[in-house]
């Protein structure tokens, strides 16, 4: 900064004062040591930065390039630096300019600032203190120009979506595509000059304060800080120009979009705030030739008032006093703009709406025409059958079955519902005294094998049949790689190919050792390398263990869903991967969306987006990793975006194996989120929707003691009207104040009926159970819940699975399954089977016989005697009342005539309902209802005591 100038150190002409009045003069201190030292620091700290950052590009770069997409990180990464040094050039040149142009205009200071400073090492040292904060500042901005390598990539990829919105008429491309990246640069770009006008002044500021502020502003200092200004109104200007655009996004109105108020006071309000702003402009473009500020000062201020007064004051006066008292009118052409739209966005337009005709109940014929329904109705949950796995097929205390998937597979002929977990290694259930580095990272790398259970079949004690079990796996269909490399576990990063065997399974007779034969992994056949990811992962035995060598291979991003968001970040991922056996090997199928929120009147979903697809599946090969993403639907233009970004991300849907075709599925979040959508949204016209006169809801269901909202759940069924059983997900609804059933949704998961959405609708006039009153039926069931009460009495819990409605013919069952688990943690067991028919309930060990019972084709059984745990007393079942008679009572002082004494009454009443609890364990509800009557008693004639 050159405004330290320094005058002469004494007047011309006159010698020093006498002795008695001469003060000592100051030597300037010299600050050049420091600022060295400073320098040294400083370049010390970037270095580090630097090399951190370097180093993190090096290693992925490396993975990058092991696990085939080098070209996809080679594209982001370009992107990301030409930005940044765009970014920060663009600053640069406009900051360091204009503090040029401020050293070249700003008075030159008349005193020195420090007295004993030298004054070339101060200008020196501001120079630097100059440069520094300029660098400083141009890497914030660049790095924030580089976070938007993905919004710069698809403005200059942008494809049209063939459908206009209705306000602006502007293809939907332009919303998804183009207006982010300008109101990105819009935004950016006002920062940049807001700051630089900022700093601007305060250096002319700053030199003005040096002199006093007695100097007339100069005609270049007031044409520098004018342009400034005016750059910072044309920027505002061109912000205006793009909110108008944002009014499609609006939330004022009754639904979101623009809305009657936006279109007809917000919108010319915006037209009206530009004009002012250009005023604005004018009058300080004016202010360059003439001197004062009363005109641009006054032209600003009437651009700030009068956009809060057309901005926010008209707009509100308008939606209270005009379109309030009218909404219904005045909204209705916007409403149904919304549903449009809406539908369009989360493929809601081509649901199959039929009608469902909703008989009473399912008939014989029906039940004996849908075999394949019937053998296939899900009778394990996925949580307790999680537990039961851990505990029967973990076989070893370091695997862990951390989900269960449900699939279909054709086995023996027949479509055959199943549920799939894989046994993952988990290396902290090592004992403490082997979690070695060796142990851990060379040693036990892998799980091992699946468990696949059909599920509806049930073996002795109440376990799932088991179709492929055991280590080395057993079963059809046949497993011959069963090692699993890559899975869900959290990342833990391993070596293969070391000195050290791999342990791959143990039997009782012998130890398997192993050695990965895949690919995938990064080479560690360098000192660099092992270096760089010695410094990676903070783990120095990288690079100075014996037992890695040239050949060895580094797996990380194992956890398959961090690995598909490494490849492509853009990509948003089903919570729900799957786990599915194809030709012998284990694959992952992941789920990934295409998903934006920037759909002209879409309503939001809640979860950030207004638009979303399943444009993308994705494999992953448990063994090796091997990552494949097939372009699933090509007429998303999101995905043909991204496409078109990274030629060599995506794979045809076509060249998918069949073998993996066969487990595709619709996903469980985009159901999900349409099941969500559809609630409101099956209404298509604007005064139901407004007047919300037929708003559905998820129906709840009891799961263990707690109600919970129901989840889409998967079924093999035949739907009505067609030929043959298929894989499905399907969700029933309920009127939103009401818990009957009014319709149920569709979602096919097989070829060629691939995505198609069909919606059951219940007719208006007919009164079907939905699954809340089902449940409160088997609440109020005075069999089913005085079963339970024993069987929790007994050292057991009751566990009530997931409620699923099962539609048949033209009518629907409903199906609970009853899990019982020891309160001391042990195996939950599937028990009984609860069905119910219309208005026949029936709750039987097995499917077939609760089936049988409400056909009428079988007696209610008798409960089997429950085992009671050690230390527990034994519970037995409770006798059908026409077939055995009550036990006799058993007897009790009770005394015939309730006593007058307030405490002998208290007393009575604590007697009373202890023998009840008595007779309730042993089975004797007679006397126990005895004894209640005698608690009631005995409590009302006390409150009549206590009352008088």
């Amino acid at each position: 900064m050159d405004f330290f100038r320094q005058p002469g150190d004494r007047e011309e002409g006159l010698g020093p004062p006498p002795p008695p009045f001469r003060i000592r003069r100051y030597r300037p201190r010299r600050i050049g040591a420091y600022t060295r030292w400073l320098a040294i620091a400083v370049a010390l700290v970037v270095i580090f930065i630097v090399a951190s950052i370097l180093k993190g590009l090096y290693t992925d770069w490396l993975w990058f390039e092991a696990v085939g997409f080098r070209s996809v990180f080679a594209k982001m990464l370009t992107t990301r630096v030409w930005l940044f040094f765009a970014g920060a050039g663009v600053f640069l040149a406009f900051f360091v300019g204009n503090y040029l142009v401020v050293r070249r205009l700003a008075p030159l200071a008349g005193e020195p600032l420090f007295l004993d400073v030298d004054p070339v090492a101060l200008r020196r040292l501001s120079l630097v203190a100059m440069l520094a904060l300029s660098l400083f500042l141009a890497v914030i901005f660049g790095s924030v120009a580089s976070g938007q390598w993905d919004t710069l990539l698809t403005y200059l990829n942008s494809q049209p979506f063939g459908r206009e919105d209705p306000t602006f008429h502007r293809d939907i491309g332009f919303y998804m595509f183009e207006l982010p990246f300008l109101r990105f640069l819009q935004g950016w770009s006002l920062a940049v000059v807001i700051l630089t006008t900022v700093f601007v002044a305060g250096l002319y500021l700053f030199h003005f304060s040096r002199r006093g502020f007695a100097v007339t502003v100069p005609a270049g200092i007031r044409a520098h800080l004018s342009l400034l200004v005016i750059a910072i109104l044309g920027v505002f200007i061109w912000g205006y120009w793009l909110s108008r655009y944002d009014l499609n996004f609006s939330s004022r109105g009754v639904v979101f979009g623009a809305a009657y108020t936006d279109v007809h006071a917000q919108l010319p309000a915006i037209y009206v705030s530009m004009g002012l702003a250009f005023v604005a402009a004018l009058a300080v473009a004016a202010n360059i030739f003439r001197r004062g500020l009363v005109l641009p000062v006054a032209a600003v201020i009437l651009w700030v008032a009068g956009a809060v007064i057309v901005g926010l004051v008209y707009p509100a006066t308008v939606q209270r006093f005009e379109v309030e008292p009218n909404e219904l009118e005045k909204e209705s052409e916007y409403i149904e703009r919304n549903i449009t739209a809406t539908n369009e966005a989360y493929g809601l337009v081509n649901v199959d709406l039929r009608e469902f005709s909703a008989r009473d109940a399912v008939t014989v014929e029906e039940l004996a025409d849908n075999p394949e329904t019937l053998s296939n109705i899900r009778l394990w949950d996925h949580r307790p059958l999680r537990e039961t796995l851990s505990q029967i097929q973990s076989i070893r205390p370091l695997y862990d079955f951390l989900d269960v998937d449900v699939d279909r597979y054709t086995l023996d002929g027949k479509y055959r519902q199943t549920m799939l977990s894989a046994r993952e290694l988990s290396p902290e259930r090592l004992p403490s005294e082997a979690q070695t580095w060796v142990n851990r990272r060379l040693q036990y790398t892998h799980g091992y094998g699946v468990a696949l259970s059909a599920v509806n079949e049930v073996v002795d004690e109440g376990l799932p049949r088991l179709l492929v079990k055991d280590i080395p796996p057993e079963g059809t269909p046949e497993v011959t790689r069963p090692q699993i490399y890559y899975g869900e576990m959290p990342d833990h990063y391993v070596i293969v190919n070391s000195k050290e065997d791999e342990f791959d399974y143990t039997t009782e007779a012998t130890t398997a050792l192993t050695t990965f034969e895949g690919e995938g992994g990064v080479k560690l056949d360098s000192f660099w390398r092992r270096l760089f990811y010695a410094w990676e992962f903070g783990d120095a035995n990288i690079m100075i263990s014996g037992q890695i060598s040239s050949d060895s291979q580094l797996l990380y991003r194992r956890n398959i869903q961090q690995r598909v968001s490494e490849i492509a970040p853009f990509l948003r991922l089903d919570h729900d991967p799957y786990l599915v056996i194809a030709d012998g090997r284990l694959f992952w199928i992941q789920d990934a969306y295409t998903v934006s929120d920037r759909y002209p009147y879409s309503q939001p979903s809640g979860r950030g987006f207004n638009y979303i697809r399943n444009s993308v599946k994705v494999t992953i090969d448990a063994y090796d990793g091997s990552t494949t993403f097939y372009l699933w639907d090509e007429s998303d233009p999101i995905a043909r975006v991204y496409d078109k970004i990274f030629p060599d991300l995506f794979t045809p849907r076509e060249e998918m194996p069949a073998s993996l075709q066969e487990h595709v599925r619709y996903p469980e979040d985009l159901f999900q989120t349409q099941v969500q959508m559809y609630t409101v949204y099956h209404m298509d016209n604007a005064r139901a929707l407004y007047n919300k006169e037929d708003v559905w809801k998820i129906p709840e269901e009891t799961f263990f003691d707690r109600k919970q909202p129901m989840e889409p759940y998967y079924v093999i069924m035949r739907l009505p009207g067609e030929a043959r059983a298929e894989f499905i997900q399907i969700m029933p609804f309920s009127p939103a104040n009401k818990k009957n059933a009014v319709a149920w949704l569709a979602a096919r998961s097989d070829q060629p009926d691939y995505g198609k959405l069909i919606a059951f609708r219940f007719p208006s006039g007919r009164f079907f159970d939905g699954p809340e009153q089902v449940e409160f039926r088997i609440d109020q069931d005075t069999t089913i819940s005085e079963q339970f009460t024993l069987w929790n009495q007994a050292g057991s819990q009751v566990i009530r699975g997931n409620l699923l409605m099962i539609p048949i013919g033209q009518s629907a069952l409903f199906v609970e399954p009853i899990y019982l688990q020891a309160e001391n943690g042990g195996l939950p067991e599937l028990k009984r089977v609860i069905v119910v028919n219309g208005n026949e309930i029936a709750m039987e060990p097995t499917l077939e016989d609760a089936l049988d019972v409400i056909s009428g084709r079988a007696a209610p059984t008798e409960p089997e005697p429950i085992e009671p745990e050690p230390g527990e007393p034994g519970v037995a079942p409770t006798p059908p009342a026409e077939a055995t008679p009550s036990p006799e009572p058993t007897p009790t002082p009770t005394p015939a005539v309730l006593p007058d004494d307030a405490a002998a009454l208290a007393r009575e009443a604590q007697e009373a309902y202890q023998r009840a609890r008595e007779a309730l364990q042993r089975g004797d509800f007679a006397t126990f209802g005895a004894e209640l009557d005698r608690v009631q008693s005995a409590l009302d004639r006390l409150v009549e005591l206590t009352s008088e």
